[in-house]
């Protein structure tokens, strides 16, 4: 490991911005552990999130250290162009399928399946006083988290390595990021899980997100930053919601 790059406010710098950039995209990534966890029984939710966030800064690491096989996989392996009979330019390269492309798809679905099916839940009231619904297992849980860690860290990886050039920052960033997470994520999670309506919000939240990896592998790109913003404002409101309604129990009581 090469040291002497600390000793440059560059490299401070970067390690600082990319530091704030991984906790930032690592949002929808504490968002789908702690709806995730909250199937585990509830001894094993807190260790359900550590093990979860501790995969996927081992799966950033590894890929930033395969940062040139990573980049491999911008490489198209197939065109679906033929098969739709589409002789467009623009769309003929739009529709060239890479290693990233297919990764994306995977996981927009998943996403999008999983989400789907957790607002099903809750709409029909599966899990509201149903006392013959298992937990999930553990083992399963933590599958599915890290599979999902793949997708969000390809995001992570690929930002770090336009924000830095060295690795060492890179590594050290995602590092601290995900040890922030990981002191934040039980607040998160029950913050989440102890309201409804802001869980309903996650969840649209990740179908957005799933939404969002199903364009970015056709080319279709959507800026993060819009669909922050929105549940940001989304949240926002829900905890002006959640505010005058504390509000009005206090006043009923006196």
């Amino acid at each position: 490991m090469n040291l002497e790059i600390f000793a440059q406010a560059e490299s401070w710098i970067s390690l600082l911005t990319l530091t704030v950039l991984e906790i930032v995209l690592g949002i929808d990534n504490i968002v789908f552990i702690s709806i995730l966890s909250d199937k585990l029984p509830v001894k094993q939710q807190a260790k359900g999130r550590r093990i979860g966030l501790g995969a996927g800064m081992i799966t950033r690491i590894l890929l930033l250290l395969s940062i040139s096989w990573v980049m491999t996989l911008t490489t198209p392996l197939f065109n679906l162009a033929p098969v739709f009979h589409i002789t467009d330019a623009d769309w003929v390269e739009k529709l060239a399928i890479s290693g990233r492309d297919l990764i994306l798809i995977i996981g927009g679905l998943f996403l999008i399946y999983k989400s789907t099916a957790e607002i099903h839940h809750k709409i029909e009231g599966d899990e509201d006083g149903n006392e013959n619904v298992k937990p999930q297992g553990f083992i399963a849980t933590i599958i599915q988290i890290m599979l999902l860690d793949i997708v969000f860290s390809l995001d992570s990886v690929i930002t770090a390595v336009g924000m830095a050039s060295h690795v060492e920052i890179m590594i050290l960033a995602v590092i601290v990021a995900v040890g922030i997470m990981m002191w934040a994520s039980n607040s998160v999670a029950g913050f989440v899980n102890k309201h409804p309506t802001v869980k309903m919000l996650a969840l649209s939240f990740l179908l957005l997100i799933g939404v969002s990896l199903l364009a970015e592998a056709f080319e279709q790109h959507i800026p993060k930053g819009y669909i922050y913003f929105a549940m940001a404002f989304s949240v926002l409101v829900e905890l002006l919601n959640l505010k005058m309604k504390a509000g009005k129990k206090k006043r009923v009581k006196n």
